[in-house]
């Protein structure tokens, strides 16, 4: 069945570029290093980090809106700040040396804002980590051409809509649909192309910005690689990584 091929691509996809954005965050820790997870959660992330380098509690910091899952985070001894990132980021500027959110810019009102902040908060060297999707994918642009409302693109404002056939989604099917409360998980509002993303963070200053791509659809996943390395402009998920 093609919507569970696809659904099999997504969560290989997912998988491997939350792996490489894992790597690029451990890479930059050491003993004096400090880090910001943006869109924290309850600090899920720590554990996956603090299994790949050796990394105290006391060097992590994050920030998140939900007030349960900051409770929960503090619960288990993480230093997490209840915040709106379409505000700011409520910290002293050049503290963290890595910053980084992973599956958060979409889901952000101003999310050129956020990089900026990223960039102020960050100390000389620090590097920007983020994990997003592509709205400039062969996928997505195949089913627009066929009246589709693609998944990776700003969702419609109507779990109704969500629920019917109009949505071609790959994601798991447990997400429930929350379009219509207040503060909407899963709703994506801004999604960056590959190369106006690249260009964005040029241009608020970063010295070096690199990207990855994983997920080509509809290629089959034992060429990807391959794929991705050739397009990277058109793969579903985007990995940057831009030193300051």
């Amino acid at each position: 069945m093609l919507s569970q091929y696809f659904k099999s691509l997504y969560k290989h996809t997912m998988s491997r570029a939350y792996n490489a954005a894992y790597e690029h965050i451990t890479s930059s820790v050491d003993p004096d290093s400090a880090i910001l997870d943006c869109g924290a959660n309850n600090g899920w992330t720590f554990d996956h980090i603090s299994k790949k380098c050796e990394i105290e509690r006391s060097q992590y910091r994050g920030i998140e809106w939900n007030a349960r899952c900051v409770e929960e985070g503090r619960n288990r001894g993480l230093d997490i700040t209840q915040g709106d990132l379409n505000i700011g980021i409520p910290f002293e500027s050049e503290v963290y040396s890595c910053v980084y959110a992973l599956s958060v810019l979409e889901h952000l009102l101003n999310p050129c804002r956020f990089i900026k902040e990223c960039h102020r908060v960050l100390r000389p060297g620090g590097q920007l980590v983020l994990l997003t999707p592509n709205i400039s994918t062969y996928f997505t642009a195949v089913l627009i051409l066929f009246g589709k409302m693609p998944s990776s693109g700003p969702h419609p404002d109507s779990d109704q809509l969500l629920n019917s056939e109009e949505v071609f989604k790959v994601s798991s099917d447990n997400r429930k649909p929350d379009t219509e409360s207040d503060t909407p998980v899963h709703r994506h509002i801004v999604v960056f192309s590959f190369r106006v993303l690249r260009q964005y963070l040029n241009m608020v200053g970063f010295s070096s910005v690199t990207g990855h791509g994983f997920g080509l659809y509809p290629f089959p996943k034992g060429v990807q690689p391959l794929m991705e390395r050739l397009d990277p402009y058109h793969c579903h998920q985007m990995v940057f990584v831009a030193r300051k």
